[in-house]
Order: structure tokens, then sequence, then C-alpha cells
């Protein structure tokens, strides 16, 4: 009879990873805007001296470190007190399944029912898409993966259209390769 309160404290660790990853997957650009922030595209190219001002700036002017984190996991000072958590910059979910413009989007006006509040009062749009650059520095190999000029996704839906949105891509684009948080791509 001891295992029955054993299967309980398993279970109760399961469910916030499943709700976490399904946070990851939701957009927070509002459906009528979306479009608009999808055709949003970084007028930045890609260097080290850009994400060193981009840093800077996430660490200073932006302070999104206080939620977000130094490392971008959500693990900033403030995150504990957030609800629902703040994004989690080194997760692949979150780099493959929105565009830059849907994240520039968020920056600059916010997200309705999350504690992320607009900085276009404070950030010039070129600061915002400097922190950009840096953030995507969280995200190894996804960082700049299918973010940039794509469809981004909506609410569990698949890039083709399909149901789920969790999969992950593998060579040549089929399905395969890794998935999770143990992905190594």
């Amino acid at each position: 009879m001891k295992i029955f309160p054993l299967i309980i404290v398993a279970l109760s660790f399961a469910i916030p990873s499943w709700a976490a990853e399904r946070q990851i997957m939701q957009p927070r650009v509002p459906a009528d805007k979306l479009a608009e922030a999808r055709a949003l595209t970084s007028p930045l190219t890609s260097s080290p001296e850009i994400v060193a001002q981009g840093k800077a700036l996430y660490n200073g002017k932006g302070a999104c470190f206080n939620c977000h984190g130094k490392d971008g996991s959500g693990n900033g000072p403030v995150a504990a007190q957030l609800d629902p958590s703040p994004r989690n910059f080194q997760h692949h979910g979150f780099w493959r399944h929105r565009t830059e413009g849907e994240i520039f989007w968020v920056i600059k006006h916010g997200s309705a029912g999350t504690s992320m509040v607009g900085f276009g009062g404070q950030l010039t749009d070129e600061e915002i898409w400097t922190i950009m650059q840096y953030e995507r520095s969280f995200g190894g190999e996804h960082g700049p993966g299918m973010m940039g000029h794509g469809e981004g996704m909506g609410p569990m839906m698949g890039p083709g259209g399909g149901m789920g949105g969790m999969e992950h891509r593998g060579p040549r684009g089929g399905m395969g390769g890794c998935e999770g948080e143990a992905c190594g791509r």
C-alpha cells in the first residue's frame, strides 16, 4: 500500500512539465495582430558586436534578466512570483514555434494575461531587435532555427496545418531526430 502515495507524487511532478511544455507553444500575440507581427523581420545582421550590445541591454536598460534570468531559462529573481512563468529562451520550442516578428511584437507591446509588459516606450525598435540577437544565443543551435520569415504557429497547430506542433523536424525536413528538453540539436 506504500506504492499508491509514490504514484501520486510521481504524477504531480509530471503534470507541471506537460503544462509548461504546452504553455511554451501558445502564441502571445493576439490573433488579430498575428499576421502583422509575423510580417516583421529584423533589420540587423547577426554579429558578435550586436550580440554584445544585446547582452548589455538585456542585463541593463531592458532589465530582461529580472524575469528571464541571466541565462535566459526563465528563472530570474522575480520569476517565481509570475504566473504564467516567464519564457525560457533555452527551450527549443520557444524558437521553433514562432517568428522573430512575433517575439519583437511581444517585447514591444507586451502580452495580455501575463506579466510581460510592453517595452516600446522604454526601448527603441533597434534596441529590441538587438536584445533579440542576444536572446537567440540562449537557444544554441535552436536560436536561429525556425525564426525569421516563417509562418510561426498558432495554438497547437503544426507547420503543415496538422495537429500538435510538438514534432521536431529532422534532416531533409522529415520527422525524427530529437525531441524534448534532451534534444541535442
